[in-house]
């Protein structure tokens, strides 16, 4: 399947590493304009000298801003005031114990996780149903169904985010706009990497370290391994493309067969 997506404008927020940056490279090896999103200007610009030198994708633009602001959204906006294709990426997470988060970290967890993606919907939705086309793709967690004991406070916003997804779906109905959520499984990132080793420790070496955190931490995996950022991107490129048009208000799982049910 060739996946053409040549004159379409991607902004993907919290895109300089992980999987965020391998959903840029992706969308920018399909063709797209890719705008770079990161709070850094250093760290955008060198995201993007990245992208163009691996997919010779020359249309690869950054936008620096915050997204958990509304400062930080305004500059994004401002630099790029029309997009076909929205991929709300950014997310933070960590470990702590539940009776131990305080309304500060809740609220910090909800800002940055849904309510940034809720205002980037908002402000990109109206121009996309005007043409009569544009994805939007929230990146939720199989954490948003299988709440994880050591992060309830992450997975409350992943859930937030299916919520989101559906009720913007319901709102584009009919306009040639699909909206949707990702459910992406245990991911291989530099940031869980640093999660892994919280809790194992770091004595093992990375192979070892990896299968002790899903045997003890993420036993229901089917895949047995953390999933590639890679994978996930291609998920999501396949959801902005014109083959997925009759997908909308869905929750698309990547998990690695993590999440034991047949429906997310």
């Amino acid at each position: 399947m060739h996946i053409d997506l040549s004159g379409r404008t991607a902004l993907v927020t919290g895109s300089t590493q992980g999987i965020g940056a391998a959903i840029a490279t992706g969308l920018a090896r399909s063709g797209a304009h890719v705008v770079v999103n990161g709070r850094g200007a250093e760290r955008v610009e060198e995201t993007v000298r990245t992208i163009r030198a691996e997919t010779g994708n020359e249309n690869t633009t950054g936008a620096v801003g915050d997204l958990a602001t509304e400062e930080g959204t305004r500059a994004v906006l401002q630099a790029v005031p029309r997009v076909d294709i929205l991929v709300n990426n950014l997310g933070i997470f960590g470990p702590a114990p539940a009776l131990e988060i305080s309304d500060e970290e809740w609220r910090r967890y909800f800002e940055v996780n849904v309510l940034s993606a809720v205002r980037l919907i908002r402000a990109y939705l109206p121009g996309m149903t005007e043409q009569g086309w544009g994805r939007v793709l929230n990146l939720a967690s199989d954490s948003a169904v299988v709440i994880p004991s050591e992060m309830i406070h992450y997975g409350m916003t992943k859930t937030s985010l299916l919520a989101v997804g559906r009720g913007f779906a319901k709102e584009a109905a009919g306009t040639g706009v699909t909206v949707n959520s990702v459910i992406a499984g245990p991911t291989h990132t530099g940031g869980v990497e640093g999660f892994v080793r919280e809790l194992v420790g770091d004595e093992l070496p990375w192979e070892e370290a990896q299968h002790e955190f899903m045997l003890k931490h993420r036993p229901q995996s089917l895949l047995q391994r953390l999933i590639e950022p890679e994978e996930i991107a291609n998920l999501v490129v396949y959801l902005a493309s014109p083959y997925a048009s009759a997908t909308t208000g869905g929750a698309v799982r990547v998990d690695g067969g993590y999440v034991d049910s047949i429906l997310p």
